[in-house]
């Protein structure tokens, strides 16, 4: 069962040939026995997972299942939920308990998911190796010399390894995508306003976005069907966003008739051969299921990082400034005043990387600067938006690598920021744009796990499930998991 995916243990909860406390139990037992090695979960409560977990089975026996009924769950620490601490993996926020449910939550628990515990991630989402953790760092389980992409790297690794069956993340700049394809999972991010923010600790408020990260596209339909919905007190949920059967875009079985965007600024000089191979491999498929693949250019792609760390760090500043150990979080001991509690408090209680984009950022927006950066970037965003406006008008869904690279070893870019940041170079373009993506695994490279993903207009998420499912119904490489934690490569 650790491997299963969360339609199957739903099967198996439905006809009664297992409950939910002893599904709970399962994967709460996995979580002891291979936690320590990697460092997935900052936080569980196994007697309230299982206090859950038995009332979703008398909720069973009384009035039928919910949507997720007994379905356990991880969740990223950047979700606000009453139960245990949420700190962002931040020491700024050491000691914070929030007094209510991220709205993602509440949707989860009335659909009646077992909530399993927080996951690992890099601070305040601010990374692309799960290495900047107030926690310390998440190992791949593929191989535990390896990072497993960043920020949502304790959602990815807990799935990977058969810890939890799903779990929740967030995506500011590929934060969900970039993990899910370096372990071998299905991670979908929404178009921007599908889902609520409210309750996710803001890292970029133009740009964050919450989703799952499942085994399987039809668990990510699943999830995402229970957490979308607008939401009246986030300003960026979209009242009126169409609609569609999550699960029954995820039927589809050949690509008959589907024009594939293959943009010539994804697959470039620089990328591992392997990666390449395995995706230039994928698309292939695509062609035998019926797809037609066009060549397309997103020509102002090569700008994207750019302009990314400059808005994403701005919004982080203004974000941030609300951490001034007044209110909660951590505050230095004996300040001599009054902006020395600020001073000191921040310093003590953010991390390097965090600190780096605080500044990057308050320097973006200053006087003198603001017109010189922090506008240009966003001009270059909405030529970036053109790019894939006109692309769309050729083509149905745009795929991509997700990654340039495979997973890389723990440490390896720690001290080279730049180098870090490339390591999100195809996805950060789908966030500045608002639309939804897509990651699902298509191969190996080095024997780690490499990522196909897929881009289609926003707020139709339909038909990257669509061409995801019927891609996934060709394949085999959902079924793969790492040997070292009891699955089968």
């Amino acid at each position: 069962m650790p491997f299963r995916s969360l339609s199957n243990i739903q099967d198996q909860l439905n006809t009664g040939s297992t409950t939910a406390v002893e599904v709970a139990q399962l994967y709460l037992d996995r979580i002891a026995q291979y936690n320590d090695t990697l460092n997935a979960f900052v936080f569980i409560d196994p007697e309230h997972v299982l206090a859950q977990a038995e009332a979703s089975d008398a909720y069973r026996a009384e009035h039928g299942a919910r949507p997720l009924e007994g379905l356990p769950i991880a969740i990223k620490d950047i979700f606000c939920t009453q139960n245990g601490p949420t700190r962002c993996c931040s020491n700024i926020l050491e000691g914070f308990e929030a007094p209510y449910d991220a709205h993602v939550i509440t949707r989860l628990k009335e659909a009646g998911a077992v909530l399993v515990g927080k996951t690992n991630m890099d601070e305040f989402a601010m990374g692309s190796s799960n290495e900047t953790s107030a926690f310390g760092g998440v190992q791949n389980p593929w191989n535990t010399d390896c990072i497993p992409g960043g920020s949502s790297g304790g959602s990815a690794s807990a799935v990977a390894a058969g810890l939890t069956p799903a779990a929740l993340g967030t995506d500011t700049g590929g934060s969900i995508r970039q993990p899910a394809a370096l372990t071998g999972l299905v991670g979908l991010k929404p178009t921007y306003g599908r889902v609520s923010r409210r309750g996710i600790i803001a890292f970029a408020s133009s740009l964050d976005q919450a989703g799952p990260m499942t085994r399987t596209v039809k668990d990510t339909a699943m999830l995402t069907s229970v957490m979308v919905g607008h939401d009246a007190g986030d300003a960026t949920s979209v009242a009126d966003a169409p609609n569609f059967d999550w699960l029954k875009a995820c039927e589809n079985k050949d690509m008959k008739g589907l024009r594939i965007g293959k943009p010539k600024e994804y697959f470039i000089d620089g990328m591992h051969t392997e990666v390449r191979a395995q995706v230039e491999a994928a698309l292939k498929k695509c062609e035998e299921l019926g797809a037609e693949i066009v060549d397309i250019s997103l020509p102002h792609t090569e700008y994207a990082v750019a302009a990314y760390y400059v808005i994403a760090p701005s919004e982080a500043s203004t974000n941030l400034s609300r951490y001034d150990a007044v209110r909660f979080g951590h505050r230095c001991d004996k300040p001599e005043d009054l902006e020395d509690m600020y001073a000191r408090s921040r310093d003590e209680g953010f991390g390097a990387e965090v600190k780096r984009r605080i500044l990057t950022g308050t320097f973006a927006l200053s006087s003198g600067y603001y017109d010189a950066y922090y506008l240009k970037a966003q001009q270059v965003r909405t030529l970036i938006i053109n790019d894939f406006k006109q692309a769309f008008e050729q083509v149905d869904v745009i795929a991509t690598p997700t990654s340039p690279i495979p997973a890389f070893k723990s440490g390896e870019k720690t001290d080279d920021p730049l180098t870090m940041y490339l390591s999100d170079i195809f996805t950060i373009a789908v966030n500045l744009a608002g639309l939804p993506g897509l990651s699902q695994p298509c191969g190996f490279a080095e024997d780690l796990p490499v990522g196909l993903q897929w881009i289609a207009p926003a707020w139709q998420e339909d038909k990257i499930l669509n061409a995801a499912s019927a891609y996934e119904n060709a394949t085999d490489w959902h079924t793969k998991s790492p040997v070292k934690f009891g699955g089968a490569a």
